[in-house]
Order: C-alpha cells, then structure tokens, then sequence
C-alpha cells in the first residue's frame, strides 16, 4: 500500500475545520479565502470555559470528504417500453426470463472506470448521445434501475443518506420562474441551511453566494423561464450554482453548466468551481467543448465515444497519451477540439497510425478510429486505472461510518411549512391576484344577476329557473376549482422532483402548503361572487341562508379543488390530467340531479360519488324549506315546496347530511392525492 497516498486521505478526512474555508475566485481573476473558521475558536481550543459564538456551529458544518469510484458501469435503455397491457406485459418477463431479448436493450453506457477524491474536478467530455449525462445521473442517485457495475462513496455503495451530500445542477436550470434571484437563494438558505445557524448567518451566506457569483445586478429580478421574462442564461445557470453550492455539498454535479455561456462567463464559472473544489468538495462537470484554457482547469478528463470510455486520467497529460499512440495534430488545435475530433473519429488535420490508414472521411474510417481508440483505452489505461483504484490505501474508518449516517432534517415541520408556505404563495401570488380572474368572477355573476333579476319561487316554472341557477352556480364553481387545481403538480413536476431528490423538505409539507395556499383563491373569488350575485337574482334574504349558501359553494369549490388535485397527482401530465378531469366533471354533472332525476337502479351508484350530487342537494336544503307555499293563485289552490316535481328526490327538511359527505369527500380526495403524489415522484426523474 502507498504510504504516502495513505498519509493524504488521512490528512484529509482528519483536517481541522480550517477545511470549511472556501476560495473562490473574483471576477478580476484573483482570490480570495472566505474562513469559516471562528476566530474565537482558534483563541480559545485549548481553554477549559465554553464560549457560546454563533460562527461556532458551521463548524459542525464543513463538508465530508467523499472519494468517488466507479468500476465498470454499464446502463441499458429498453427499445420498447414495458406494454401496460397485463398479456403483453406477462410474455415479455417470459421471453426475458428465457433471455430472448438480449437485443431489446439499447446500451447506452459500456464499461465506464474512474474514481476522483476530494479537491478534484473531473470533466466528462463526448459527443452530443454519448452518455454523459446519463452517467452524471448515475453517480448522483437519480437513476438506479438496468445499472450494472460499481459505484461507491468513501467504500459504500449509494444510499438514502447521500442525498442531501450531493448537489445536482441540471442542464436545463429548474428554478422557480416568479420568484426574484435573491429570493430563491433565500428561500433555499432557509429550508437547506442547518437550524443551528441564526436568520443572521443564513443572510449572510445568500450575500456571499450573490457577490462571489456575480449576482448583485439581478439579484432583485424575477428568474424568469418560460413566458416569465427574467434574467439571463448565464445568470440563470450562476443561480442554479449558488442554489447547490449554498449548502456546502460534498460532491457537486453538473451537467452542461457553460451551455450558453460566452467564453468569458464560462472561464469565470470554471474559476468559482474551482474555488469550490478547493474548499474540500469533489466536483464532477459534462462539458461539450471547453476553451484551452479551461481543459486545463480540469484536474481529470475522462472521454466517451459511443458508451464507451476512450480516455481517462490527468487533463494535462491527454495530449502526451494520445501521441504515443501515434495521434498527433497537423495544426494548433484546441486540446478538447483534439479529443472530441477522436471521439468522433473525425481525424481531419490530424496524423494517425499507418495500420489505420484509410480513405478519409468515410464512416467506415471514422468507426475503425473510436474501435482503436477504444482497445487501445481497454489495453493500456483502464488495467492502470483499475489496479490504482483497487489499489487506493483504504479510507478511515469514520468516513465510512460519516457517509452512512443520514442528516437530520434542518428543522421542524412547521418550521418547513411557514417558509415553504411563503414561498409558494409568493410564487402563485400573481396567479391569485390576477385581474382576468376577478373580472371573469364579476362578470359572471353580474351576468347572472341581470339574466335572473328578482327571480321569484311564486310559479311552478319560476321555481325551475331559480334551481337551474342554483345548478348552474355549482357548475361554475366546480369547474373552476377543478381546472384550476388539476394542472398544479403537472407543471410543478420538475421542480418537485428535484427538490425531493437533494431531500429538500418533507412532501407532506409542500402538499399541504399547495393546497392550502391555493385555497385563497378558491374562498375568495366565491366569495365576491356570491355577494354579487346573491342579492341581485332575489335569494332568500336572511343573513343566515346568505351566509349557509355561502358556505355551501365554499365547501363545493373546496371539494373539488381536492377531486383536481387528485387526478394532476395520479397523471402528473398536463394533457392526461386535463381530459381525465374533463370526462370525470361531465359524469359528475350529468348524475348531479338536474338533468336526471330517476337514474336507473344499475346506474345510481354513480351519483353517490358525484360531489356535485351532494353539493347541489345542500344548496336547495340551505335556499328552500318543505313547508314553503307556493302556486297560491292556480286554481288548485297553495302547495308546498316538497311537493314540487322539481324536489322529488330530495327531502328538503332532512338535514345537512350533506355538509358531513362533502367534507369526507374534500379529506380523502387529499389524502388519495398525496398518496398519487409521493408514489408518483419516488419514479420521476429529472
């Protein structure tokens, strides 16, 4: 075993919390170290008397050295995706059982080999498909089915506890669009940051985070993303940065992060990684084709052509390696150019082997180039690589036992759920509060109130006009609270995910900020509504029928907000969740009892799991009682309500029974919701 390697580790694993220092570089190019290190500590570390410093606590902070291996990775993709079709489903495990579908797996990674420790940047380099990414979600726990090989962290294969030591930024930036720069940093601070650091601190990192990161320009303007206009691409990917970088992960991932950038914004966004890096963290970065300068900021490149590793090792010594093969540039050439023209075997100004000599720019050629590359790679490199891996002095015992323990969650559930509560009403403010919403309410119900002006219950068909509004004003509502509940998580999905990944806050909590955040809308827009129209179309006027109505809409609206969050969690798609909920609403309507009073025996089971049957038996119990007269000028004389064709199936004096199932309904819609949610996002990934 090499002594010295073994010295290195320990020094390492064993470092004083002068670890937690981190230095990145500024924009001007130079550096500077930001200490975590309290002061008070240094004085007094060998004193008898416990001094209470807030800084103390980061100390308990620092991140875990994490040394990365993974050995012979391989991950395969099925052709056809598994038939929902239980037949189908059945003979395709069958023919996989009697291995008759070897070829039925597309492989996407063939035998990848390499390890990085703390301190290091290791960059993946290839073409566009050849797998880098999919290995960068390997290695960071986001994809674990048909993976075959080894990956291990400080000697232990991936696990639960890992979560919140890894941070993943992806190539698409995931970041709440409504919400301004420094919030989001915030937001995260608060909900990530330990609960033994003060607001104070937790402040002061977001600043730092904002000014090492360049942020101080738009640090008050919206992310944006979508039809949110916002900031720009490079300073949406720095955010995304300081997102993960924010809580000190041990080992960060990032996928593309110069995509888009310029030169110089990628050159910078190397030079913090960099610093990071140095503050004790294992960084690993896909990056397509990097400056000359900033290949040589990479202290490894591993190369893949096709799933299958062509060069791995020191970023500096790639281009003695590939001449002692006999590749050498005709012309001054860009090192990663140079590697990604080999991947492709595109050897154009580049002088190769004599037994590869071939007619140029045929695919023929370009294949037998990546073959040699890659034998060559099987032959000489990755015995190397492997022996050293294997090799590699064994880590401290502690850093196994570190790795395996899981971080306690950094507060309370209510603590989660006042900031996450905040957060979300603030990013869906804009939603609530919007004016076409409050003119769609008023103009409804002014509409409405105009149509039914002083409608009265003297005549049997004014009767029927006032209870069509009353069925109508149901399905306005439910409606409304379906729809504009249904798509919530379908559009939240990527964000979900990745915060659930990185184990971010509890899932209870965010589905219960969701649906109680965006029941303000469901109460308030009624609401106005109701005022409005409640008066103008001649409802009974007491004030405690007026406000019994109001609590019935309510509680409809609330219901079926529930019902549409069930079917966004069960689909978690935006097309799939809006026509289930469409086909669901129409079945709902027609068994409400309005259009179809006497459903045949074999059918009425639909209407007892219509809320809209119940919501609309509680609005005629609330409006109308069975002793009121009515038809007092026909000649039959005054008859009561109860006797009325149009309350043939409803007992009018029987009760609120009503209220009772609609709050049932309103609590296991929920709760099968949340149940879709967590199921549904344990699959997702990003």
């Amino acid at each position: 075993m090499d002594m010295a390697k073994q010295d290195e580790i320990e020094a390492m694993s064993l470092s004083p919390p002068s670890m937690g220092s981190m230095h990145i570089a500024d924009s001007n190019g130079f550096g500077h170290n930001i200490d975590y290190t309290s002061e008070a500590y240094l004085r007094n570390r060998n004193s008898e008397i416990d001094i209470e410093d807030d800084n103390l606590h980061t100390l308990e902070d620092h991140p875990l050295p994490i040394f990365l291996k993974f050995e012979d990775v391989q991950y395969g993709v099925r052709n056809n995706p598994a038939s929902r079709n239980p037949v189908k489903a059945m003979v395709s495990r069958v023919a996989t059982q009697l291995n008759m579908e070897h070829d039925s797996y597309k492989q996407i990674l063939r035998g990848i080999t390499g390890s990085i420790g703390p301190g290091e940047i290791l960059g993946l380099m290839g073409p566009s498909g050849s797998g880098k990414t999919t290995l960068l979600k390997i290695i960071g726990g986001r994809l674990h089915e048909n993976v075959k090989g080894t990956i291990t962290y400080n000697g232990i294969p991936y696990n639960p506890a890992l979560k919140r030591r890894i941070g993943f930024v992806t190539q698409d930036d995931v970041l709440l669009p409504q919400l301004t720069v420094e919030e989001t940093l915030v937001f995260a601070a608060f909900l990530r940051l330990p609960s033994n650091m003060s607001r104070k601190q937790k402040y002061a990192k977001v600043e730092m985070i904002v000014k090492e990161l360049g942020l101080e320009r738009c640090r008050h303007t919206k992310v944006g993303g979508g039809f949110v206009k916002g900031i720009s691409g490079g300073e949406r990917k720095r955010t995304s940065i300081g997102y993960e970088i924010l809580v000190d992960p041990a080992l960060l991932l990032l996928d593309e992060p110069t995509s888009g950038l310029d030169s110089t914004a990628a050159n910078r966004l190397l030079q913090i990684l960099q610093g990071v890096a140095k503050g004790g963290r294992t960084i690993i970065t896909t990056i397509h084709q990097p400056s000359s300068r900033m290949f040589h900021m990479f202290n490894k490149i591993l190369l893949i052509a096709d799933g299958y590793p062509v060069y791995y090792g020191k970023a500096k010594e790639s281009m003695d390696y590939f001449s002692s093969l006999r590749f050498v540039p005709e012309i001054a050439m860009n090192p990663a150019e140079f590697l990604l023209d080999l991947a492709t075997g595109q050897v154009n100004d580049i002088s190769i082997p004599q037994d590869l000599q071939a007619p140029q720019l045929s695919p023929e050629s370009e294949r037998n180039v990546v073959k040699y590359l890659q034998l060559k790679y099987k032959t000489e490199l990755e015995p190397k690589e492997k022996e050293e891996n294997h090799g590699m002095p064994k880590i401290p015992e502690h850093l196994h036992l570190a790795i395996q323990v899981k971080k306690d969650w950094t507060m309370s559930w209510w603590e989660q759920f006042m900031i996450l509560s905040r957060r979300t009403f603030r990013e869906r403010c804009r939603d609530y509060f919007d004016k076409l919403r409050l003119v769609q309410a008023i103009g409804v119900a002014v509409l409405l109130g105009l149509l039914w002006w002083k409608s009265q219950t003297g005549t049997e068909a004014q009767l029927r006009d006032q209870i069509g509004l009353m069925f109508y004003i149901c399905i306005f509502w439910t409606s409304s609270s379906i729809f504009g509940a249904v798509y919530v998580f379908p559009f939240e999905k990527i964000y979900l995910v990745k915060e659930r990944k990185a184990d971010m806050y509890r899932l209870s909590v965010y589905y219960v900020c969701s649906t109680m955040c965006d029941m303000v809308a469901h109460v308030v827009y009624p609401t106005i509504f109701m005022v409005i129209i409640y008066f103008m179309a001649g409802f009974k006027r007491t004030v405690s029928c007026f406000f019994l109505t109001l609590f019935g809409i309510l509680l409809v609206a609330i219901t079926s907000q529930g019902a549409g969050e069930l079917f966004g969690a069960a689909v978690l798609s935006i097309k799939r969740a809006g026509t289930i909920a469409s086909l669901i609403l129409m079945l709902f309507l027609l068994t409400g009892g309005y259009y179809v009073q006497h459903i045949p025996q074999f059918m009425q089971w639909l209407k007892y799991i219509s809320f809209m049957y119940y919501g609309f038996r509680l609005m005629l119990k609330v409006q109308y009682s069975g002793d009121q007269l009515y038809e007092c000028g026909s000649k039959g004389g005054c008859r009561t309500l109860q006797s009325s064709p149009s309350f043939g199936t409803v007992n009018l004096n029987g009760g609120l029974i009503e209220v009772w199932v609609l709050l049932a309904m309103a609590v296991i819609y929920r709760i099968f919701a949340y149940l879709c949610l967590r199921r549904r996002i344990d699959v997702c990934h990003l």
